[in-house]
């Protein structure tokens, strides 16, 4: 037997190594982290290029658009292609993009550059579904979840080291460091990782159609989709305009805005918890406790007018560890929903669910930035608890196991 025919019959047989689900773990953090390194140092990036609010709000706007893109028409190749060439491949992009990201020397470069970071850091969305396929079935909530760990630290951590690092040694250091580390894991996983074999030959153009055909078949993954990218315009809302409001409302630098991300990266232990929880109650209930979750944390924002500087800070931090633990354990849970559908189309289904994600995502950071410049944080945060709002009724009125 092939390697290539040997990775699928023998997943059932051979559990994954923890070395190798560390290495996915941290190659989807790295590579989605990518997207999000920007958004400390927006009031940095902005003197730079002498940009005003409103419009500096475009650099991760552009970024999660590329994503968004780079979801629709590039991860379902993992079903057509080896996905361990796909990452070597789109690895090597990202860490070029990176660079040129990095010496940028004017705002359309930036801007263009920032869209590029975008479209191949969908690397992370080839690897989760390399992570299901060698996983064992029964595990294989929990092996996702872990992966997820990892990807949802990346994003959380990822705004911690580009403050710090923005405020030490200038915001285009940021990008040549994340550039050497995603070179770094993307060299290992070609090393580590098996050949996978294609699980369907049709050609680009049909299987870019076949995504349509997906979305209409299975009302479980327009669901999922739906309720998790309105979940998205809340996270994106918050994270994209933190960073402006500490500095205008607090006084607070890069680093602090970056510290955030501490608080929120306590929410990643909760993607191995959710995983496990959706193998033994069902990812539908955890959905629901999850989205209720960021509803409630997101409100409880609307305190914050009443209280000190203190207990506001405060607050704030309760808020995002409350919402990052909702939005993960959710992401989580959806992706067990739709992996269970067409295990044959698990790249597709895949990059459908994350399309809808990275559009909340850019809706997020433009609205919140939108929002922000016009009614103040209270704005923000309206915008925010009213989409979770939305994502949580979708889920409510969902059937058990959908």
């Amino acid at each position: 037997m092939s390697q290539l025919s040997a990775v699928s019959s023998s997943v059932t047989d051979n559990p994954l190594s923890g070395k190798i689900v560390f290495l996915l773990a941290l190659g989807a953090g790295l590579s989605v982290a990518s997207i999000y390194y920007s958004q400390p140092m927006l009031g940095i990036i902005a003197s730079t290029f002498h940009a005003r609010v409103g419009d500096v709000g475009l650099v991760p706007t552009l970024t999660q658009i590329g994503y968004a893109l780079g979801i629709l028409l590039l991860a379902p190749l993992g079903d057509r292609f080896d996905r361990r060439r796909i990452i070597l491949v789109k690895g090597t992009l990202l860490a070029l993009t990176l660079l040129l990201c990095g010496f940028a020397s004017s705002w359309h470069v930036l801007l263009l550059s920032s869209l590029a970071i975008g479209l191949v850091a969908t690397v992370a969305q080839d690897i989760i579904p390399a992570a299901a396929t060698l996983a064992q079935e029964s595990r294989r909530g929990k092996i996702v979840g872990m992966v997820m760990t990892g990807l949802l630290a990346g994003i959380l951590l990822s705004r911690v080291f580009s403050g710090i690092v923005a405020e030490l040694f200038g915001w285009r250091s940021v990008y040549g460091i994340a550039a050497a580390g995603v070179w770094l894991v993307t060299l290992t996983l070609w090393r580590v990782l098996p050949d996978f074999k294609p699980e369907t030959t049709l050609r680009y153009p049909a299987l870019l159609r076949s995504l349509g055909k997906l979305w209409m078949e299975y009302s479980a993954l327009r669901r999922a989709a739906l309720a998790q990218g309105l979940l998205s315009i809340a996270f994106s809302a918050f994270w994209s305009t933190l960073a402006i409001m500490l500095a205008e409302r607090f006084h607070l630098g890069s680093a602090v805005a970056g510290a955030f991300g501490l608080a929120g990266a306590a929410g990643a232990l909760a993607a191995p918890l959710a995983g496990s929880l959706a193998d033994r109650r069902g990812p539908n209930f955890v959905t629901k406790i999850a989205s209720a979750l960021v509803v409630i944390s997101f409100a409880l924002m609307f305190v914050l007018p009443l209280l000190p500087v203190p207990a506001q800070l405060a607050v704030i931090i309760i808020s995002a560890i409350g919402f990052d633990l909702g939005i993960q354990a959710s992401l989580v849970a959806h992706q067990t929903i739709i992996y269970a559908l067409n295990p044959a189309a698990r790249s597709r289904l895949n990059a459908i669910m994350f399309t809808v994600v990275f559009i909340g995502m850019a809706l997020g950071a433009a609205l919140g930035s939108k929002a922000l410049e016009t009614f103040g944080w209270p704005g923000m945060v309206a915008l925010a608890t009213g989409a979770a709002l939305c994502g949580l009724l979708i889920r409510l009125t969902t059937r058990s196991g959908k």
